[in-house]
C-alpha cells in the first residue's frame, strides 16, 4: 500500500502512528481560539509592556532548532512567522517529561499545524519570541512542503518556483511562498474599492445566468452543455451584456456585475478560459461619459492599493492620473505605422496588411482585418492607460453609430501595459439597426468565423419595448490585477489557473 510512497512520506505517517499510540488525536476536533498574530505581535510589542502575555497562536511549524531542555522553533501564521521558545519544563511537566523528547523532538514534523499559547519577549540577540507554556497539535502533515534552504554562501536551494507545479498545487504554493498571498489580498481589495466606488453612485450589483440557452454579447466560441430535464443544449456565458441590458429596459438606471465568463479559446499568459469581468450598463448616458468614469475609477483602484497612481509593471511605471491620452482606431494606426487606412475598402485592407506582415485569412471581413492591423501594429506599444476610440461599425455590432462619423461607432478600449483592459460602447438601442446587424454577423459565421455573433431574438424583442440610451463597459478583472500586482502572467493572478491534465507517470 505504501509502495507509491517516499521516504520522508512513510516516516511521517509512522509518526502519525506513533502519536496515536502514545494516545494523542493527530486532528482534535476543538476550536482553538487565536486571539493574535505573528505580524501584529512583532510590530507592536515593546520590552517591558503588559501587553501580549497571553497570547494564543496557531499555524504550521516551519523550523526547529533543539538544544537539549529548550528548543527555539518558528511558527508561521496567516501573516507571516515567529520565533517560539519552547522548554520541556513548560509543555510537559511533572511525569509528563518524556513527551517532550518523544513528541517535540520526534514526531512532529515542519507543516504540522501547532496551536500554542505563552507570553511575549525579547531574546538576548533581540528577536521578538513567544515563550511557548502550552502546546496543542492541530493537524499532522503527511507529505513534507518544499522548504527553501540557504547555505553559508547565500545559495539557495529546493525553491519552489515550477510555474506548473506552483499553479496546479497553489496550495503549497501559498504556504513555501507567503507572497503569492498578498497578490490576492490586492484583488480581493481591487473588487472592494470598485464596489465602493459603484455603490456609492447608487448603482445596483446583480447576477445574471452562467448558462444561457443562447451565448451573445461577445466575439469568442463557447463552452456548451446538455440539460437533461429540458433536453436542450445550453452555453457558458461568454458575456452578460445582453442579459444586463434587458435589466435597463426593465427600468434600472445603474446595473453591474463581477461575472466569471467562459471562452473555448487559446491560452496564453494573457488568457484563461475561464476568467472574471466586471460590465457596468449606466442609462442616459454615453461612451465619453463613460470614459471619463473609467479614469475615475481606475485611478481610485491605484490610490486605494497603493496610495498612489503610480504602479511598477515589470520595467515601466504607469501612471493612472487622469486625463488619459486618447487615439481614435484610425489616428493610432496612422500615428504607429505611417498608413491612413480610414477610407480603405475590404480588398485594399487585405493589401496593406499583408504590407504590413500582419497574418491575414479569407475568414476576415473589415472589422476583423482593421482589428488585426491594430493588434499587430500598434496595441504593443501603449504602455501608459490610453483611450482608442471610435471604432469601424463591423468591428462592433452591439455599439450605436457614430454620431458624426459616417462608418463609427462610439466605442472605446482602454489599452495599458501593451493589453486591453477594458471596452465601452454607446450601446445600440435601436432594434432595426441591432438585428441588420446580427444578421451581418450570421454572414460571417457562413464565411467561417467561428467567433461571430449569433441572433438573439429574445434580445431583440426587450430592445423593441424601448432601451434609454444607455453606456456599457466591461473591464477585465485578471488583467487589471495582473497590472495593479505587478504579475507577468494571468495564471499569478488566479487561485486555480486551467490546466492540462497531470502526467502521473512523469
Amino acid at each position: 500500500m505504501q509502495n507509491h510512497l517516499s521516504e520522508q512520506e512513510i516516516v511521517r505517517r509512522d509518526n502519525l502512528q506513533a502519536m496515536r499510540d502514545l494516545g494523542i488525536d493527530p486532528y482534535p476536533a476543538a476550536t482553538f481560539e487565536v486571539n493574535a498574530k505573528s505580524k501584529e505581535i512583532k510590530a507592536n510589542f515593546k520590552e517591558g509592556d503588559s501587553t501580549y502575555q497571553e497570547v494564543c497562536l496557531a499555524g504550521r511549524l516551519m523550523s526547529r532548532r533543539i538544544m537539549g531542555k529548550a528548543s527555539f522553533a518558528e511558527i508561521q501564521d496567516s501573516d507571516g512567522r515567529i520565533q517560539l521558545y519552547v522548554s520541556r519544563d513548560d509543555i510537559c511537566p511533572g511525569e509528563n517529561k518524556d513527551l517532550y523528547n518523544k513528541v517535540f523532538k520526534k514526531l512532529l514534523d515542519f507543516g504540522d499545524f501547532i496551536g500554542v499559547k505563552g507570553y511575549a519577549f525579547y531574546t538576548r540577540v533581540g528577536e521578538c519570541s513567544i515563550h511557548v507554556t502550552e502546546l496543542t497539535i492541530l493537524s499532522k502533515s503527511l507529505k513534507p512542503l518544499p522548504i527553501v534552504k540557504v547555505d553559508a554562501e547565500g545559495n539557495t536551494y529546493d525553491e519552489f518556483t515550477d510555474p506548473e507545479a506552483r499553479y496546479r498545487m497553489r496550495y503549497v504554493d501559498m504556504v513555501v511562498n507567503p507572497e503569492v498571498r498578498e497578490v490576492f489580498r490586492k484583488r480581493t481589495k481591487m473588487y472592494t474599492s470598485m464596489r465602493e466606488y459603484l455603490d456609492e453612485k447608487g448603482y445596483l450589483e446583480v447576477e445574471t445566468p452562467i448558462l444561457q440557452p443562447l451565448y451573445g454579447g461577445a466575439a469568442a466560441r463557447p463552452f456548451k452543455t446538455h440539460h437533461n430535464t429540458l433536453d436542450m443544449t445550453l452555453y457558458m456565458r461568454i458575456a452578460n451584456e445582453l442579459y444586463l441590458k434587458r435589466l435597463i429596459v426593465g427600468g434600472y438606471d445603474g446595473v453591474y456585475e463581477f461575472s466569471k465568463d467562459f471562452r473555448n479559446e487559446g491560452m496564453s499568459r494573457f488568457h484563461n478560459p475561464e476568467f472574471t469581468q466586471i460590465e457596468l450598463y449606466v442609462a442616459y448616458k454615453d461612451y465619453e461619459w463613460m470614459m471619463n468614469l473609467v479614469e475615475e475609477m481606475v485611478e481610485k483602484v491605484a490610490l486605494d492599493l497603493h496610495g498612489t497612481t503610480e504602479v511598477q509593471v515589470g520595467d515601466n511605471v504607469i501612471n493612472f492620473k487622469r486625463p488619459w491620452k486618447r487615439f481614435t482606431m484610425y489616428e493610432a494606426i496612422e500615428h504607429f505605422t505611417g498608413v491612413d487606412i480610414s477610407e480603405m475598402n475590404e480588398e485594399e485592407l487585405v493589401k496593406t496588411a499583408k504590407e504590413l506582415h500582419v497574418p491575414v485569412d479569407a475568414t476576415m471581413g473589415k472589422g476583423k482585418l482593421i482589428d488585426e492591423i491594430f493588434g499587430e501594429k500598434c496595441e504593443h506599444l501603449l504602455i501608459q492607460p490610453t483611450f482608442i476610440t471610435d471604432y469601424p461599425v463591423e468591428m462592433s455590432p452591439l455599439a450605436k453609430k457614430h454620431r458624426s462619423k459616417p462608418g463609427l461607432v462610439e466605442r472605446f478600449e482602454a489599452v495599458c501595459n501593451a493589453k486591453e483592459i477594458c471596452n465601452s460602447f454607446s450601446e445600440l438601442n435601436d432594434p432595426i439597426d441591432q438585428r441588420e446587424r446580427f444578421e451581418s454577423q450570421l454572414e460571417l459565421g457562413k464565411r467561417g468565423d467561428d467567433e461571430a455573433m449569433v441572433l438573439d431574438e429574445d434580445f431583440l424583442r426587450s430592445l423593441e419595448f424601448g432601451m434609454p440610451p444607455t453606456a456599457g463597459l466591461g473591464i477585465g478583472m485578471d488583467r487589471l490585477a495582473m497590472i495593479m500586482t505587478n504579475q507577468d502572467s494571468i495564471q499569478d493572478v488566479l487561485f486555480f489557473p486551467q490546466m492540462k491534465p497531470e502526467n502521473k507517470d512523469a
